[in-house]
């Protein structure tokens, strides 16, 4: 068994496609069923005994400063999280990086997922049953990942933590400090840089079941867990269309991004009784 160090939170990205909740705060602040998520998270990580947990912030930082004195984690700020995919956010942990759960501020997991010691290197890999667009593995008879696909059905997907043992760690940041300055390797997600040298980066798999790793990507996936938020969603932007379109919260659905030419969030897409809305952030509604 290894015992594991320490755990990193990922809370850097703008999450646009949580539109638009995500424009008015981080996901990471969302509130599910009564908590919000990464205060849910390191409180499971603390209770599983794992006290050192570093918080790397990039967009609306200020709004995640409380969670120093609350819970006495430490933040680390990505200063490129608007220019660099989430690479950058590894990048900023690398020297406290050893045995160390990776987890993304977003997830949410019903039954705590975390343990002292672990057995191996591993991705979480929830079952989907049926079609889906998520990261599908295949694996070898020891569960090590051979490959990767997006897109496919009946399969193992990537969702969810990692942990990192000090051998991968210490291969995978010799890959990313000497790949870091390139063009290409900017956009890409630390995964995509691990799949490009899974001949030498040895990861397993931790199955675990369908219902025990949520991720919201969108508002309308996260009503489907949470049906508080069917008629409040805590939106203020979502509150103002619904009074001015004389309708429920609730009726305000199929919510998508608006992105500008820098591909910054500049609005998002609606429908409203099968009317097609948009609602740009410093201009309003538009039908």
């Amino acid at each position: 068994m290894i015992k594991v160090d320490n755990a990193v939170i990922m809370a850097a990205g703008t999450s646009s496609r949580f539109a638009p909740i995500s424009y008015e705060k981080p996901k990471a602040l969302v509130e599910v069923k009564g908590e919000i998520l990464i205060e849910r998270q390191i409180r499971q990580l603390q209770e599983a005994g794992v006290e050192d947990i570093y918080i790397v912030t990039g967009y609306k930082a200020e709004e995640l400063q409380y969670l120093k004195d609350k819970f006495g984690v430490k933040l680390r700020h990505n200063p490129d999280y608007a220019t660099r995919n989430n690479n950058a956010s590894i990048k900023v942990v690398e020297d406290i990086l050893k045995n160390s759960y990776i987890c993304c501020a977003d997830n949410y997991f019903p039954i705590n997922p975390f343990a002292k010691e672990e057995e191996a290197c591993f991705y979480a890999a929830p079952y989907i049953e049926g079609p889906t667009q998520e990261w599908c593995i295949t694996t070898d008879e020891n569960d090590v990942m051979t490959k990767v696909v997006i897109g496919g059905r009946d399969s193992w997907i990537m969702m969810g933590h990692v942990f990192w043992d000090e051998e991968f760690t210490k291969k995978f940041l010799k890959i990313l400090d000497a790949e870091y300055d390139l063009p290409e390797t900017a956009q890409k997600l630390w995964e995509d840089i691990y799949l490009d040298h899974m001949d030498e980066l040895v990861m397993k798999i931790k199955k675990y079941d369908k219902n025990f790793i949520f991720e919201f990507d969108t508002l309308d996936e996260l009503r489907a867990y949470d049906k508080s938020y069917v008629d409040h969603t805590r939106s203020k932007i979502l509150q103002k269309i619904a009074e001015e379109c004389q309708v429920g919260e609730g009726d305000i659905v199929d919510i998508t991004t608006i992105k500008g030419d820098t591909n910054e969030a500049i609005g998002c897409r609606f429908k409203i009784k099968g009317k097609e809305y948009s609602y740009y952030y410093k201009e309003g509604l538009k039908a």
